[in-house]
């Protein structure tokens, strides 16, 4: 974490939460599959509604068959950054609850929410193993879905470049400030006893 920008919590917590953070600057290294697998293993002990555990996880390890396919379904904002991260996960949640056999039952008001907090999880094994993960929304859905040949009722929730982190230099003009880890909101301003404020 940049030292120039402390994240000091209101509350004592756990240092993980403070020093995970969003870096674009990536230095391209190589990274092994296990490191990508152990990341989807923490995410796959998140809670979810009913255990139904949601989600899916699609991802690419720099420069293999995959990789170019990956890194083109994002906007080219994010392609511009991404392209020097070492690992790319796609997030994808079902949005239905199932059947033994598979077959649709219900809506699920929940697969979003459930997918997010395995997400959560991932990006806290990410800290703890000394990478950064940056999550994204920005990429093509109908492009995501081809691609990562998701089936009718599934949705493609977030992107997530994975590695370790570059030097801020070698970001694209105008996001070279903006390197560093960013503050929260006031914990007065999202915590309530009670209801919200009319």
């Amino acid at each position: 974490m940049s030292s120039s920008t402390p994240r000091v919590p209101t509350h004592d917590i756990h240092s993980i939460f403070t020093d995970r953070w969003s870096p674009r600057a990536f230095d391209g290294k190589m990274l092994e599959e296990s490191a990508v697998l152990r990341l989807i293993e923490a995410a796959r002990w998140a809670p979810s509604a009913y255990n139904i555990q949601p989600w899916q996880f699609c991802y690419s390890l720099r420069g293999d068959e995959n990789w170019d396919a990956f890194l083109d379904i994002l906007i080219p904002f994010n392609k511009s950054w991404a392209e020097n991260s070492s690992a790319l996960i796609f997030v994808i949640s079902d949005t239905f609850t199932r059947e033994k056999d598979g077959s649709p039952k219900a809506i699920s008001p929940s697969h979003s929410f459930d997918a997010g907090a395995a997400w959560a999880q991932l990006a806290l094994q990410a800290t703890f193993d000394g990478l950064h993960v940056h999550g994204m929304t920005g990429f093509d859905s109908a492009k995501a879905i081809k691609t990562l040949n998701v089936p009718e009722g599934y949705k493609v929730e977030a992107a997530i470049a994975i590695g370790t982190m570059g030097d801020a230099s070698s970001l694209p003009d105008g996001l070279r400030e903006r390197e560093a880890p960013s503050d929260r909101k006031p914990l007065s301003e999202i915590a309530r006893h009670g209801p919200l404020s009319a």
